[in-house]
């Protein structure tokens, strides 16, 4: 079954409103030439917080890296993957990530442009500084960033690369599985770890 409209790199227009077609498209690099700055400015000044341990800047990277995955596949599942029952809802999902489906090639639509990404970065800092303590909060949210950046930049990897490693390449698998033969699963782009634990993994053939 076809589960795509056209796997074009080409881009289809979305709004008629120039400026906003433009801010719905972004070239792979703009997230690294945002995002690989703030993660140093985050990563320096958390290092250079009086009192932070070893252990500590150990535990802040993974809990950041780890936070970040659970982010990730929320933010699919539950946000991305939520289609509302009315007209207006389902022209704001088709913004939102129908148009990703229909047109899963598209090759300004596979990373988030930072009129939404920044926003975003913003939003969850605030949220973090209200319950991480301050000597930790740097270098999570660098290591969150860090994250969220690996995913922009193996999305697009993933749809337009090809690899040799067995790993990226089982990635690639499991992520374009999602796209041409089970959407309502495999939900994880850098992380198959929450489709385990929360049981939505890809079915087999004959599941």
């Amino acid at each position: 079954m076809k589960t795509f409209v056209s796997n074009s790199t080409e881009s289809t227009r979305m709004f008629k409103s120039g400026f906003l077609e433009n801010l719905s498209k972004v070239h792979f690099s703009v997230p690294l030439i945002v995002f690989v700055p703030t993660i140093a400015y985050f990563l320096w000044s958390g290092l250079r917080v009086e009192g932070i341990t070893g252990l500590g800047i150990a535990l802040s990277l993974l809990s950041g890296l780890l936070v970040w995955t659970l982010t990730e596949y929320v933010l699919h599942r539950f946000v991305f993957h939520f289609m509302p029952s009315s007209e207006w809802g389902k022209k704001l999902h088709f913004i939102f990530h129908g148009v990703h489906h229909d047109y899963p090639n598209d090759a300004l639509r596979l990373v988030l442009p930072p009129s939404v990404s920044v926003p975003l970065a913003t939003l969850f800092y605030f949220l973090f500084s209200a319950v991480i303590p301050s000597l930790y909060l740097h270098i999570f949210f660098a290591a969150f960033l860090t994250g969220y950046l690996c995913y922009d930049m193996f999305h697009y990897a993933f749809h337009h690369g090809n690899f040799n490693n067995p790993i990226l390449k089982k990635m690639k698998q499991h992520h374009m599985m999602h796209h041409y033969t089970d959407a309502d699963n495999g939900y994880g782009v850098t992380s198959v770890l929450w489709d385990i634990i929360f049981r939505s993994e890809l079915k087999k053939k004959g599941e």
